[in-house]
């Protein structure tokens, strides 16, 4: 079922490229549905040495109430927004995980969100590989409280800028009572798994780290916009591990985006 769209219709946009995998027009426009309003969530692909002229051009446009901003833009948004909210502050550059969000004032928001199970364990993410870098630091404080509250012992971090994964490390053991360090990308030992690379988005990507190390009974998280089940999922699922995919992440992201737009979304039981 498409939206209804009329005179009155307020715009909304994922600017980013490429756009292909993405999830958040499917998953905002649903959630316009179920709310009955009157709004509208397009991709607009926008190559990166275009996006000053995009910027330009759409704040001309009267009825573009807000933007989702992705790869690779997030951090050069930052350059043409009017005012930073706090937490785009604290958190900045976002990252690979990170839903940068525009409303219609220009305050950016970079929130990062997780939708995994609360564990009490042994925890490995696998953060960066050679063809996705991204900025660990800015997951800090994020990581900071979902370590806190999901009452982890222990976390170690693989990036392959092995400096900012430390970095990020001291800062999650500073805050925490989790126990945090760099290790090298062996899952083995580890009772949560979560992959937040890029591995497994193109078809031919090797699997970020070897299924035959996961400890069976585990957890294992896959992040990816990809077509589900990853093939990190099903060779978890081989191996006799749980597995979650990204969506839950993705979903709660766009419901935020929603609140922070202005929208007092209410989730359908």
């Amino acid at each position: 079922m498409m939206p209804h769209i009329s005179g009155t219709t307020r715009l909304y946009g994922l600017v980013g490229d490429p756009l292909t995998t993405a999830k958040s027009p499917e998953l905002l426009n649903r959630l316009f549905m179920e709310q009955g309003a009157d709004a509208v969530c397009v991709p607009f692909g926008v190559k990166g040495d275009d996006l000053s002229a995009f910027v330009t051009g759409a704040r001309a446009v009267g009825n573009l109430s807000g933007l989702l901003v992705t790869m690779p833009h997030k951090q050069r948004m930052l350059d043409y927004v009017d005012e930073l909210h706090p937490t785009a502050l604290k958190l900045a550059p976002s990252t690979s995980s990170a839903a940068t969000v525009m409303d219609a004032g220009s305050v950016q928001r970079s929130t990062v969100l997780a939708a995994f199970s609360v564990w009490s364990g042994k925890a490995f993410i696998q953060r960066t590989n050679p063809c996705c870098s991204s900025a660990p630091e800015a997951q800090a404080e994020p990581l900071r409280s979902r370590s806190r509250a999901a009452g982890a012992r222990a976390l170690t971090i693989f990036d392959v800028d092995r400096v900012r994964a430390e970095d990020l490390a001291r800062s999650v053991t500073v805050a925490t009572d989790c126990h945090t360090q760099f290790g090298a990308p062996d899952p083995h030992g580890f009772e949560v798994v979560i992959n937040a690379t890029a591995l497994g988005m193109k078809p031919g990507d090797p699997l970020p780290v070897d299924p035959a190390r996961l400890e069976p009974g585990s957890i294992v998280v896959d992040i990816i916009n990809s077509v589900e089940p990853t093939s990190l999922c099903r060779a978890a699922s081989e191996r006799g591990c749980r597995t979650q995919s990204g969506r839950p992440m993705h979903e709660g992201q766009a419901v935020h985006a929603l609140r922070f737009l202005g929208f007092d979304y209410v989730p359908r039981r």
